[in-house]
């Protein structure tokens, strides 16, 4: 069974900064390419970034050079690190398999405003 706990999010101020941490556990391991999803209100939800089992890594136009997804194998950790927020990445941030399972986490909310 597979379980998926995010965490980091909060509100944030235009430019500034937040790390989301998901700890996976069940039948995700190393061996699986992971993703950070986010859904806006109103929106469907979206990857925005992917590490691979190798560590390659991509991340969507709209985030890239700002957000940087990283994994820790042995802690079964998958991270997000976004600088310069934006008020338009504001959404529940999940991350998951890529393409992603069924069973989602309960995501973290990430608010940017003024």
């Amino acid at each position: 069974q597979v379980q998926l706990v995010e965490s980091g999010g909060g509100l944030v101020q235009p430019g500034g900064s937040l790390r989301l941490s998901c700890v996976a556990s069940g039948s995700i391991s190393s061996a699986n390419d992971m993703g950070w999803y986010r859904q806006a209100p109103g929106k469907q939800r979206e990857l925005v970034a992917l590490i691979t089992s190798g560590g390659i890594t991509n991340h969507v136009d709209s985030v890239k050079g700002r957000f940087t997804i990283s994994r820790d194998n042995a802690k079964n950790t998958v991270y997000l690190q976004m600088n310069s927020l934006k008020p338009e990445d504001t959404a529940v941030y999940y991350c998951n398999k890529v393409p992603h399972g069924s069973t989602w986490g309960q995501g973290t909310q990430v608010t940017v405003s003024s």
